[in-house]
């Protein structure tokens, strides 16, 4: 398998080039390890940085620890959701607190070319979806096959922004009354196919299964409720003058960004590096697909940290 090709490297390297001393020893965490792609870079450039990095997923911390392991004792991987970052330092790791916590959310390009993770509407495999495939979430067949068509409906519009929402839901239930319940990704897509008109896909612009395979993996894991407490966890752990950087892929992650940075602002917990997103170069995007709809945002902590003062709510 190829290493998965991390997105925005150069912008990372040239952030931490400004809030980051190469002569100090300092602790970096990796909230989405993913292949390591990031992190290799980060810690090739910083000689004397030790790296945390975290991932739900068994399959991509395997990938990472035989990307990393020249760096020996200087990565430690933890096996659980970004979301309980704090729960998971040492007591000396909390008292340094980090230079730098990175965040590249959504699904890696190793889950999609896995067709047994069943991520992907272009390979064929189990409607599974779930990051951490040990835990027992419920999976996108799950949901495909018990879920009402209000609430498939509430998810294809939510969480994928679908415009056909209800005609995919109404679909769905009725292929489950009359016994064919779409249980891999191929099914799915097939009924997605059959439900829509043909001049109304060619309008999408899109592969007319993308919107519905994202909400169901959105749903699934949970992921637009464990962006703000991965993000809240993320600025108690971050040293003063310290950065949070975030890429996210679609809006619903972006805004839930762009929210929190913005509500911190105005907090004067720090600032946000610019005010609008960080967008690939034409030469990423050409090269690397998956960068295609990659935003990047960052926040500069202050050199001297407050604690934290605002409600769940603000974080939203």
């Amino acid at each position: 398998m190829n290493p998965h090709v991390p997105v925005m490297l150069s912008e990372i390297l040239d952030i931490l080039e400004l809030h980051v001393a190469k002569d100090r020893a300092a602790l970096f965490i990796d909230a989405t390890l993913g292949g390591g792609g990031h992190s290799f870079a980060i810690l090739e450039k910083y000689p004397n940085m030790h790296l945390v990095g975290f991932d739900q997923d068994e399959c991509a911390r395997k990938l990472a620890g035989e990307r990393l392991v020249e760096f020996g004792d200087r990565v430690r991987i933890v096996g659980e959701n970004f979301s309980e970052m704090p729960d998971f330092l040492s007591d000396s790791e909390k008292q340094e607190g980090a230079c730098g916590v990175l965040f590249d959310l959504g699904v890696s390009n190793m889950q999609l070319t896995t067709p047994e993770r069943g991520f992907s509407y272009q390979n064929d495999g189990p409607l599974d979806m779930r990051m951490n495939t040990s835990s027992d979430l419920f999976r996108a067949v799950d949901i495909v096959r018990e879920y009402d068509e209000r609430e498939l409906t509430r998810i294809f519009r939510d969480y994928g922004e679908e415009r056909h929402a209800f005609a995919i839901a109404r679909s769905i239930v009725r292929a489950r009354a009359s016994g064919n319940v779409p249980a891999t990704s191929m099914e799915l897509t097939s009924l997605i196919r059959k439900t829509l008109p043909a001049p109304v896909q060619r309008k999408m612009g899109t592969h007319p299964a993308r919107r519905v395979f994202q909400a169901l993996r959105i749903a699934v894991n949970s992921e637009l409720d464990v962006i703000p407490r991965g993000l809240l966890g993320a600025y108690e752990v971050t040293r003063g003058g310290g950065v949070i950087i975030v890429i996210s892929y679609h809006s619903l992650e972006d805004r839930i960004v762009k929210r929190t940075f913005r509500s911190w602002a105005d907090e004067n917990y720090g600032h946000m590096l610019i005010r609008k997103p960080t967008l690939p170069t034409d030469a990423e995007r050409e090269s690397n697909r998956s960068s295609r709809s990659a935003k990047l945002r960052a926040f500069i902590l202050n050199d001297i940290k407050e604690d934290y003062r605002g409600s769940g709510g603000t974080l939203r």
